[in-house]
């Protein structure tokens, strides 16, 4: 209409012939837009009025399964009509969701899979089936990823990764990454993409998916990333790593699909020969195990058909291009590698000297170029929203825990430093304690060492004015017993003392009081410390002994009585002065 609209304008209608085109193209338009609005309410009217019959009615999910498979989506509404109106059965239509989706996964018909795993997932959640709707989520949204539909794939990996974060799945949490790395490196925004990656590498290093096929996937998603940013050494490094387990478990499309990524690697670098080696064991590979997987096939082909063309083999690149056409349609306008096989069949056609199929794949490839960079737009857009908002809450929680955290800091400076001071004191107060015991300790070697010539001098002294003879011979008898170190026996008591001198316990124990000055437990207290101060001073063997065999060896009946009189005596712990005479006989020797 607008095409006559001009032509009439140009040949210069008269304006009554103008005027009736403009009317008349009004009325079709209007007519038109009521024949939609009719159709519309038509279908819906029908949608709503579709006759069931009861042989239908009273068909079991899986049966009505069956004959949803077999019939197109127009033909199949009636069976799904029942299957959604089924009462009390949601387990039963969980389950029959879940396998059509599989099926027509299967049929590569994604469109048709996503649609019933999400009908799948509403059943499984009026079911309560929440550990089913992991598994649901997941093949929603693979589906969405192969029918190259990046943002409805975001949102379910999204939805998976809220979940498996709220649960603590390491497991549902590295399908979700996975996914989201493939979608940011197919939109571009590789340090992302790397960062996840890598951070789920270390989740699958120590889940049960280690040495299985998503750690050889991880392995294949790393390399992709490093192939885009044209880092060729770390797509060999990571390629090999996948291989080496891949071969191990036999997991023959990533172990393809990693050779595959060298031969890139090789070919990016302009070494051709090796880049063929690569591919070629990729292509060996798929031809004695008869593997058709199309991703395999198709990402095979356009490598080696770079390389056939890099050798100025036009035509041999050529037919593997064409080989993928078949494979790939215009219903994928968001994959890369489609675009990507336009574009080199177009060069090749060139290069060739065929201008007429090189303008024909060069417009398919501008085109559908344009329809790739709208739906990376659209994905990256909701990629970028999401990181906005959660930029927002990590801000909020940043300023959050900062205040916490100099809180915390504040309380812990006091409690630092209240700690110091507490070690501090207790440090000085035994560096305090330990100098005025070694003062002590320095103070008593030296009596120990004048004890002998005090206790002769003191002896003659007393011998001087003794004018009695009886206490003489007493006096003489404690001597006596002194020398042969009678007083280091347990039964040294006053009554077996007196004994020994033959004189009666009074009169021994005056003259003590009289001539020794001290009281008779006195006496042989102080005896014994003497002579174990002594004894601790030149015997090295003694020095060795336990406190309790010490306090024993010296007539003690316990440690504790030992310990009490030694510390009354000297103002020492036995302990300390032990120690302090093994460091003075270690400094003597050095």
């Amino acid at each position: 209409m607008c095409l006559f609209y001009q032509n009439a304008l140009k040949k210069k209608t008269p304006i009554f012939d103008l005027l009736f085109i403009t009317r008349s193209m009004i009325f079709f338009k209007r007519l038109f837009f009521i024949c939609c609005s009719i159709y519309t309410v038509v279908g819906y009217t029908q949608e709503k009025q579709l006759i069931i019959p009861d042989s239908i009615a009273v068909m079991p999910s899986n049966v009505l399964g069956s004959y949803i498979k077999k019939n197109n989506p127009q033909k199949a509404k009636i069976y799904e009509r029942v299957l959604s109106n089924l009462k009390d059965q949601d387990s039963a239509k969980t389950n029959t969701y879940y396998y059509l989706g599989r099926h027509f996964n299967t049929q590569e018909n994604y469109e048709r899979s996503a649609y019933y795993y999400g009908h799948a997932a509403k059943a499984a959640k009026a079911a309560s089936y929440d550990q089913f709707l992991y598994a649901i989520y997941t093949k929603k949204a693979e589906a969405y990823l192969k029918d190259w539909k990046n943002q409805k794939a975001l949102d379910v990996y999204d939805t998976i990764l809220a979940i498996a974060k709220q649960n603590k799945s390491r497991k549902h949490e590295i399908i979700a990454n996975s996914g989201i790395t493939i979608i940011l490196k197919r939109t571009k925004q590789l340090d992302k993409a790397l960062a996840i990656a890598k951070h789920n590498l270390k989740l699958v290093e120590n889940s049960g998916y280690k040495n299985k096929k998503n750690h050889v996937n991880l392995y294949t998603i790393i390399s992709e990333v490093y192939l885009d940013q044209k880092k060729y050494d770390s797509v060999i490094l990571y390629a090999d790593k996948g291989i080496a387990i891949g071969n191990s478990i036999k997991h023959l499309i990533g172990v393809i699909d990693l050779y595959t990524k060298k031969g890139a690697a090789s070919f990016y670098q302009n070494d051709i020969a090796t880049a063929f080696k690569y591919l070629e064991q990729a292509a060996s590979l798929l031809k004695t195990n008869t593997i058709t997987d199309k991703k395999s096939v198709v990402n095979l082909n356009y490598f080696l058909a770079n390389c056939y063309a890099k050798q100025k083999e036009y035509t041999k690149a050529i037919t593997l291009l064409e080989d993928n056409l078949s494979k790939l349609d215009d219903k994928d306008p968001r994959n890369v590698r489609t675009l990507d096989t336009y574009r080199l069949l177009a060069d090749s056609y060139k290069a060739s000297g065929n201008d007429q199929k090189f303008a024909f794949w060069i417009d398919k490839h501008t085109r559908l170029r344009d329809k790739f960079v709208e739906a990376k737009d659209q994905t990256v857009t909701k990629i970028y929203k999401k990181d906005t908002d959660k930029l927002g809450e990590e801000i909020a929680v940043l300023t959050d825990a900062q205040h916490k955290e100099k809180q915390s800091r504040n309380y812990m400076i006091l409690m630092f430093a209240v700690i110091f001071i507490v070690l501090l004191s207790i440090v000085g107060y035994y560096y305090l304690k330990y100098k005025k015991n070694k003062l002590r300790f320095d103070d008593l070697i030296q009596k120990v060492n004048t004890t002998t010539a005090e206790v002769i001098t003191d002896k003659k002294a007393k011998e001087v004015v003794i004018d009695d003879e009886k206490v003489a011979l007493v006096l003489k008898g404690l001597d006596r017993l002194e020398e042969k170190e009678y007083f280091l026996h347990t039964d040294c008591t006053l009554g077996a003392m007196a004994k020994r001198v033959k004189i009666n316990t009074t009169y021994l124990s005056k003259i003590i009081n009289t001539h020794k000055e001290k009281s008779f437990n006195e006496y042989i207290n102080d005896l014994r410390i003497e002579y174990v101060l002594q004894r601790l001073q030149t015997d090295k063997k003694f020095r060795s002994f336990s406190i309790t065999s010490i306090a024993s060896e010296i007539g003690y009946k316990s440690d504790n009585s030992f310990t009490k009189h030694f510390k009354a005596k000297t103002g020492l712990n036995p302990s300390f002065y032990i120690k302090e005479i093994e460091k003075l006989e270690k400094t003597m020797v050095s």
